[in-house]
């Protein structure tokens, strides 16, 4: 079966797996990063499971569905700050996209044209952007504080954008 080794290490976390007593982020933060599988966020960030909540995509983009989960993260969840984290050496980044629209092409002989693939051509004006649609969004709490940031993959620091 192809999903045999995560199905077995399950079982072994399942053992000694302790329930949380709430889904709230004890830490307030949520963190918007990339899906690249260099960056462990909790780690990265000095945090430990149940502290924040973690939202994952191709380039760490506010899209309309990071949008909708962070709304609700600010009124349900208790995340009063969010932080935007970029990497280096990121695929979106590195991408166009015609040419990602090109790869996905080739590999499935379908156009690809009608995804927006949200690449990045300048990954500080694309946080700052990013960062904006959030603090102009009038359905969040008063007070939520957001943050940009690039975390190294190389180095594993991460870098505050002013």
């Amino acid at each position: 079966m192809p999903f045999n080794d995560i199905l077995t290490a399950n079982a072994a976390y399942a053992e000694g797996h302790e329930e949380l007593a709430s889904g709230r982020a004890r830490r307030g933060l949520a963190v918007v990063t990339c899906i690249d599988s260099r960056i462990e966020p909790l780690q990265a960030l000095g945090l430990i499971t149940g502290d924040a909540k973690i939202i994952r995509n191709a380039g760490a983009r506010v899209t309309d569905d990071v949008l909708r989960t962070l709304i609700i993260a600010t009124h349900v969840l208790g995340v009063n700050r969010i932080a935007l984290m970029q990497h280096t050496d990121c695929g979106v980044a590195n991408n166009t996209q015609q040419s990602i629209e090109q790869i996905v092409s080739a590999a499935t002989g379908n156009s690809a044209a009608e995804i927006d693939f949200m690449t990045i051509d300048d990954q500080v004006q694309t946080l700052h952007a990013d960062a904006e649609r959030l603090r102009s969004c009038e359905l969040f709490p008063e007070g939520i504080e957001v943050g940009e940031f690039i975390f190294d993959v190389h180095g594993g620091k991460i870098e505050q954008i002013a």
